[in-house]
């Protein structure tokens, strides 16, 4: 690799002692060039599974990450709003505008090494079997079968230590939850996490204080620079070359440490190029580097997803507890899934009704406030496109269907927090005080209110470069090669074809980790084009 094996890595007495021994590039002052086997564009749940793969098979391995590095000690000690200022894009504030009768639709996608890995709930569930027979045998996706996904799932699941979340660990909000859905015969299961030693700090979506998120810089990506892999911070690619319709390598700038801006340039030669970038992002580095594919930005999912709070007379200290620690999939055929959530109260704060009086009354009431949560399993209505900033313009139209499995969601969890024992609710509705009863929500079953009254969130942006047996029905292959370019892979959220209905860490790391072996396994012959 040369030349970036000669650019400076942070040294020993600037760096936390579990920090990944990472080049800064917001160091560096002068142009750099490289020659390496594979460029891994981004390091989140894609790119960091394939880094290590590839690597591990002996390949030269470097990987371009636009954000910056911090360790586990690190963004474990910063704030909530520090860790979103530092680590999230756009300090956390990126949205998905609603056109039509849609919500905005606030996304949370990680901006560093480990990508939003680092920022997630630890939450890992494997794609649905129902979505999987969808895929293998509706979209010909012939490998996308549960028996033929599985090998890959369960060695993720054990190398980032996949485990389930005792009911120690459930906060006295979490076990409310529980109580009012039995008293609804709706049964809770205990979720499933990436984590070792969680203390029930619950705030895994600001990075663990306690180390315990088995994220993929704790896991994947150290592995890969214990074998070779080179990972490169701060810097911003802007351009696949291609030429001759193969792909040649990368090209971009480092960011500056101070403003941020895209500075020093560097370019990088590679036999295969991987653009793991994520679905917000992946389809505009494909745009920029000529790619034409009507597909490409198009077929967005985002699983939206609201809270309530529900107020109580007991203490019941929600973040005393795992963020996330049970569920429910009994309204999955209804495209619903739900789940007991906290998150820090400064955030949660924010969002409260009210001004003023009644403000500071639910403020001052936090102790005895717990937090449900529920998501929907939605149909492909978003869109990326470019915009005038580096970040892109998210548009999302959401169907009548999925405007009324988001009511209803909210309707049920309504219900569970008032079968609880709840005295008031405080629905995700702007412009609506809090409820003291279901009745007070009878307006949602008509479904009459304009969807853009509804606070809504979203985690997991999917399906923005899917793949597809027809170039003409998608951007990428069944081997996550594109189809307009030879030797340029995708792998990571965007090629999924469709919403998958549960959290999509593990998803995106089990596909990438099957793609990754299947590129191995024939990476000579792709290194034979490169050198045409």
């Amino acid at each position: 690799m040369s030349a970036a094996a000669s650019l400076p890595i942070a040294g020993a007495a600037d760096r936390a002692p579990d920090r990944l021994p990472v080049i800064r590039g917001r160091e560096q002052t002068r142009p750099f060039s490289a020659k390496v086997d594979v460029v891994v564009v981004g390091s989140g749940a894609g790119g960091a599974v394939v880094a290590r793969e590839l690597a591990r098979d002996g390949r030269s391995v470097l990987v371009l990450e636009e954000g910056g590095h911090y360790s586990p000690s690190e963004y474990g000690a910063m704030t909530p709003s520090n860790t979103f200022r530092r680590m999230a894009r756009e300090s956390g504030m990126s949205i998905a505008m609603g056109v039509g009768d849609t919500p905005l639709i606030s996304l949370l996608a990680g901006k560093c090494v480990g990508g939003s890995s680092v920022l997630t709930g630890a939450v890992c569930f494997r794609i649905p079997d129902e979505v999987l027979h969808v895929w293998s045998d509706e979209l010909s996706l012939s490998r996308m079968t549960p028996e033929g996904v599985d090998p890959y799932f369960t060695e993720v699941e054990k190398i980032c230590h996949v485990e389930t979340v005792p009911t120690h660990m459930r906060s006295r909000a979490t076990e409310l939850f529980v109580e009012g859905a039995a008293r609804l015969d709706i049964p809770m299961k205990s979720m499933r996490r990436n984590t070792h030693g969680c203390k029930g700090a619950a705030r895994c979506n600001f990075g663990c204080p306690n180390g315990a998120k088995m994220s993929v810089d704790v896991s994947f990506l150290p592995d890969a620079v214990r074998h070779g892999a080179t990972i490169v911070s701060d810097a911003l690619v802007e351009r696949v070359e291609v030429t001759g319709g193969r792909a040649r390598g990368v090209r971009g700038r480092f960011l500056d440490g101070v403003t941020g801006e895209p500075g020093v340039r560097f370019e990088v030669r590679a036999k295969v190029v991987i653009v793991a970038c994520g679905s917000m992002h992946t389809p505009i580095l494909l745009r920029r580097s000529g790619l034409d594919s009507p597909h490409i930005g198009r077929h967005l999912t985002l699983h939206p997803a609201v809270r309530i709070g529900a107020l109580f007379d007991e203490r019941v200290d929600g973040w005393d507890g795992a963020l996330q620690s049970v569920y429910t999939d009994h309204f999955l055929g209804e495209g619903i899934w739900l789940n007991g959530v906290y998150s820090a109260v400064n955030v949660l704060a924010a969002a409260f009704p009210g001004v003023g009086h009644e403000h500071r009354r639910l403020v001052k009431n936090i102790p005895n406030l717990a937090f449900f949560g529920g998501m929907v399993h939605d149909d492909g209505g978003g869109q990326v496109r470019r915009w005038f900033s580096r970040e892109p313009l998210v548009l999302y139209r959401m169907i009548r269907r999925d405007k009324e499995r988001l009511f209803k969601t909210i309707q049920i969890l309504s219900k569970i927090a008032f079968a609880a024992g709840a005295r008031e609710v405080l629905v995700p509705i702007f412009g609506m005080s809090t409820v003291k009863n279901q009745k007070e929500l009878d307006f949602l079953s008509d479904y009459a209110l304009h969807a853009s009254r509804v606070e809504c969130m979203a985690f997991h942006p999917l399906g923005s470069a899917k793949m597809s047996t027809r170039p003409e029905a998608g951007v990428v292959k069944p081997s996550g090669e594109t189809w307009a370019v030879e030797n340029l892979f995708v792998i990571d959220g965007s090629i999924l074809p469709t919403s998958i209905g549960v959290n999509s860490q593990l998803p995106i790391m089990g596909i990438s980790m099957m793609l990754a072996r299947a590129l191995a396994d024939d990476f000579d012959r792709h290194a034979r084009k490169a050198r045409a």
